[in-house]
């Protein structure tokens, strides 16, 4: 249960930073893709273009989660081994002596 615990942990660690990520680098990329080339002036349908880049924003947020959520997963599960490979290393503490019981 405790691996568990730390993968989901890793889990949700890494789709947050992948979301905050993706939000902080869509806006430039988002703009950098719709932006008119030679700097030319166009007409364009404001709603229309408010709905694709929200849309656009949207899926780069879910795209950059889901790839946080599987960097981190790998990340956990790596943790999680090296952790479990240093328990093991440690020599298991020596049981306390016996008390020995002397027939009367």
């Amino acid at each position: 249960m405790n691996t568990a615990k730390t993968l989901l942990t890793f889990v949700l660690a890494g789709t947050l930073l992948g979301a905050l990520v993706a939000s902080w680098v869509g806006p430039h990329a988002i703009g950098w893709y719709n932006e008119t080339p030679l700097a030319t002036q166009t007409m364009c349908n404001l709603p229309e273009v408010v709905r694709n880049v929200t849309s656009q924003l949207l899926t780069w947020q879910v795209i950059g989660a889901g790839i946080g959520a599987v960097v981190f997963l790998v990340l956990g599960v790596l943790f999680t081994l090296r952790m479990k490979k240093k328990a093991q290393a440690r020599p298991p503490s020596s049981p306390p002596p016996a008390a020995t019981q002397t027939p009367a």
